[in-house]
């Protein structure tokens, strides 16, 4: 069950650029990291460290930079990796962590 804000965040996506993946209008995560990061951004903004809104923005910048580098062959596309790449930019801007510790994660 989705709290008001969870269904804020999910209902202000719907059928637009950045629309999560959809099933039946269930959302659809094909592994668990992309739940986790879905449900991540959603605590981080519901918590104050950012605002929604400017989650959406880089999330659309990301799926922006994504189609001009891909313009002919889209095979790899996954909405999630653009998803995470915009928390990691939201999470930096926000100051809760820096770019070094998150490249630091990901080595480890």
């Amino acid at each position: 069950m989705l709290t008001q804000f969870e269904h804020f965040a999910v209902t202000e996506m719907m059928g637009k650029s950045d629309s999560p993946p959809r099933a039946n209008g269930t959302l659809c995560f094909g592994s668990e990291w992309e739940k986790k990061s879905f449900g991540m951004a959603l605590a981080l903004a519901k918590n104050g460290y950012f605002e929604w809104d400017d989650f959406r923005d880089e999330l659309i910048a990301s799926i922006g930079a994504w189609e001009a580098s891909h313009p002919a062959d889209r095979s790899s596309w996954n909405y999630y990796d653009q998803f995470l790449s915009a928390l990691e930019t939201a999470v930096v801007k926000a100051g809760i962590v820096d770019s070094e510790e998150i490249m630091a994660a990901f080595a480890a």
